[in-house]
């Protein structure tokens, strides 16, 4: 016997951070196609043809939407770490050197 787990089935946070991550996955791929389809029409519709745009034009925007793959709260590991620890008013440290050493 199959049991199907619809939408409206209780998911545990585990399944629910995967859904989640599944679906901003797909998200910034559609975002991803869309993107490079508004460039190819942006360069061959520009008016300008003394200065005509190039992909190079779009570099700046092509980081934005490659920074969306990895949200401050999954890649994080500073905080992460820093949640495990106590906070100074619960005798957690005062300062916490985060100054890398330099190579011996």
């Amino acid at each position: 016997m199959q049991v199907h787990i619809g939408e409206g089935a209780e998911k545990t946070p585990g399944q629910q951070e995967e859904a989640e991550e599944e679906a901003r996955r797909e998200f910034i791929a559609e975002l991803w196609r869309r993107f490079e389809t508004l460039q190819e029409w942006a360069v061959s519709h520009w008016p300008d043809q003394q200065h005509p745009l190039s992909s190079a034009d779009f570099v700046e925007a092509r980081k934005e939407i490659l920074s969306l793959r990895s949200p401050a709260g999954s890649l994080n590991l500073p905080a992460a770490r820093d949640a495990a620890e106590p906070a100074p008013e619960q005798g957690g440290a005062q300062y916490v050197d985060v100054t890398p050493a330099p190579w011996p």
